[in-house]
């Protein structure tokens, strides 16, 4: 109980303090969090012996069920239905061709045992969400490329538990009809979505019509929603996992009572969830027994990161105008982490020889692509010149906590640079009637809105407003910042100036 109470806390202050101090490197917080569950584990300072594989899977997907509900409840319809074709197609096909050419390459290219290469070749096949939210949201890179490999991440999870499934029950009872296999993958990618759809529907309903006075009735709702979301899916058959991001999508995309206290409420459970799960699965971890399967490990992540993650990619998203910058970086942003982790652990439960080992390579090779491609994700964006100017996070917000049905909404829009450019005052504009410009937020300073107040690009300005005139709301606001920039542009494209600046 001790080790729960006291060294548990430590492991997770640790990990902020280390997160906060590596920031200014980049380095991933799951590649701390595992790091901080290695080390503490029972191999290095042995302070927790934690060794229960069915407890970790059972706590880990419990983990997974709030990370893609965020996900979902955090993914703009807009982003979505440019990226549907893409994200789709690397979400299916894609797996299945990175599985196969893992295999290919692991069992004819290079000779490992059958049964070791088909098991960690589906094993592998899935990108994680995760890893993909933890770190995709740290890089400033245009929407379309980072929305196409983050709607990747959270609905390829399952078409990878469908093939680890099936590869774990023809190693142990034989090889199930081709139909079933048909007709369960029809199920998965077609009863969740609808499940999702429809549970979310109806949580919506409730949303509006309870009237609590306890806003923390609203946080239990959103938690037995989310997990009834997942329990229900999961007991008839289907994908849980896309069910529960479908449900997150539907409601993070519709307006309800109290949506700003979900919506916060949901991405701390998230981080909270992202950040235990690592540390528990370090845990799991001994080091030790790396002695004899280093090499293979390595030779798994080579061949999975360029040669099959790769070859998916670009077959995958033919003709799909991503161009092949965009291609290169979907192929190196394919991060392993939690859910190969947990699918490592059904070969072990159903009893497969060499369980273990495959655990222990799995594991290895998720550590090398958390640290090696997440380290390097921003240098690649960089080096391919996919990034843009990076504005820094407002350190000051305003949120509306509705208690009750309201159709006045805070819309915060984010303004356009270059930075410093100074637009018109607040008195200058054509915002809709009964509109009032609440916060401005300007770096480091908290500028108190008043009618002889300039805008500058890159603020972040809170309008109170009806929720019907956002639209414009946004399009007054961009217009007027965009025509201030212009005379800017215009001057330094003015030959004169460029010579007599020489």
């Amino acid at each position: 109980m001790d080790v729960i109470y006291i060294i548990g806390p430590v492991i997770l202050i640790s990990v902020v303090l280390a997160a906060v101090w590596l920031d200014r490197w980049s380095v991933p917080v799951i590649l701390i969090a595992l790091g901080a569950g290695i080390l503490f584990g029972s191999d290095v300072l042995n302070f927790w012996n934690f060794d229960n594989i069915s407890l970790t899977n059972q706590v880990a997907n419990l983990a997974l069920v709030f990370i893609l509900f965020y996900g979902g409840f955090s993914t703009k319809r807009s982003d979505f239905k440019g990226v549907a074709l893409p994200a789709g197609g690397l979400a299916t096909w894609g797996v299945i061709l990175t599985a196969a050419a893992t295999f290919s390459v692991l069992h004819w290219g290079i000779g490992w045992a059958f049964e070791k290469a088909i098991l960690l070749a589906v094993i592998v096949s899935s990108t994680d969400a995760a890893a993909i939210f933890s770190i995709l949201r740290r890089q400033s890179l245009p929407k379309k490329l980072s929305s196409t490999v983050e709607i990747e991440s959270a609905a390829n999870d399952p078409m990878a538990i469908m093939l680890t499934v099936t590869v774990v029950e023809a190693l142990t009872i034989g090889h199930p009809p081709f139909s079933e296999m048909a007709l369960t993958f029809v199920w998965q990618f077609g009863a969740a979505p609808l499940l999702g759809w429809l549970i979310a529907r109806c949580a919506l309903m409730v949303f509006n019509s309870l009237t609590p006075q306890d806003r923390g009735h609203y946080y239990v709702l959103t938690l037995g929603i989310v997990m009834l979301v997942y329990g229900l899916a999961q007991s008839v058959g289907t994908s849980g996992m896309l069910a529960v991001f479908v449900a997150g999508y539907v409601m993070g995309n519709r307006s309800f009572v109290h949506k700003q206290g979900v919506a916060n409420f949901s991405a701390a459970l998230s981080t909270i969830a992202n950040i235990g799960m690592f540390v528990l699965l370090g845990l799991q971890v001994f080091p030790r027994q790396w002695a004899g399967i280093w090499f293979d490990g390595i030779v798994l992540f080579l061949v999975l990161t360029l040669v099959a993650r790769p070859a998916a990619v670009w077959l995958s998203t033919m003709g799909m105008r991503l161009g092949w910058k965009g291609r290169l970086f979907i192929s190196w942003s394919g991060l392993r982490g939690a859910v190969p982790i947990v699918l490592a652990t059904y070969p072990m439960a159903a009893g497969i020889g060499g369980g273990e080992d495959v655990f222990n390579l799995v594991f290895f090779a998720v550590l090398l692509s958390v640290a090696v491609q997440g380290g390097t994700l921003g240098m690649l964006a960089r080096w391919l010149k996919l990034t843009v100017p990076a504005r820094p996070s407002p350190l000051f917000s305003l949120e509306l906590v509705t208690m009750a049905s309201s159709d006045l909404d805070l819309i915060v829009v984010d303004l356009p640079g270059p930075d410093g450019t100074v637009g018109p005052t607040l008195a200058e504009l054509r915002l809709p009637a009964g509109s009032v410009i609440t916060l401005i937020t300007r770096g480091k300073q908290l500028v108190v809105p008043k009618g002889s107040t300039a805008l500058h690009g890159w603020d972040q300005v809170s309008v109170l407003a009806h929720a019907t005139d956002e639209e414009s709301i946004r399009a007054e606001l961009l217009r007027a910042i965009d025509s201030a920039a212009q005379p800017a542009h215009s001057e330094a494209g003015d030959p004169q100036r460029i010579e007599g600046g020489c």
